[in-house]
């Protein structure tokens, strides 16, 4: 099994990524996470799928995403050409004598601490998976209250990657 990430560009439209994510579920196939907001022309809706399977599985997502009538394009991007970044909310019960540790470890990420409590304190971090990941198991000595990620948004270096879509 492997991970691949999907670009989409779609017409911004009623519906459009319950038609896509319908075509996951109805296939079988697994979202590891999908991200999608409005491009800066407002006609397009740029969707972020990570999906995971072997080369045939994947093979068939993207051909068969590519076929449903609101979508534009369709393109892998693959890590060594693009970047990926994710955002992620983690909420902690700290203490007031434990806060001065989790701040620590928030610096050393480059979070930001966007809110504190009595009882806790909210952790906003931005970056590839694998930093996510591992400012979360430091936090493994501390009581992780909530959790919200984003999943992965990205786009293709450079601007020989860049779709022009005509109306």
């Amino acid at each position: 099994m492997q991970k691949k990430v999907f670009q989409l560009l779609v017409d911004n439209t009623a519906g459009v990524l319950s038609r896509i994510s319908g075509l996951f579920s109805r296939r079988g196939y697994n979202i590891e996470s999908i991200t999608a907001g409005v491009t800066a022309d407002p006609k397009y809706t740029r969707i972020t799928i990570v999906a995971m399977g072997d080369d045939e599985i994947l093979d068939q997502i993207e051909k068969q995403v590519a076929k449903l009538v609101d979508v534009r394009d369709v393109k892998e991007l693959k890590p060594e050409s693009s970047v990926y970044r994710e955002l992620a909310l983690i909420k902690v019960k700290v203490s007031a004598k434990e806060r001065a540790g989790v701040i620590n470890i928030a610096d050393i990420f480059r979070a930001k601490i966007i809110d504190v409590g009595p009882e806790s304190l909210i952790a906003e971090l931005t970056g590839n998976q694998d930093k996510i990941e591992a400012f979360i198991n430091l936090l493994s000595d501390y009581e992780i209250l909530e959790l919200a990620r984003t999943g992965i948004a990205g786009l293709g270096r450079g601007i020989n990657n860049v779709t022009y879509l005509a109306d």
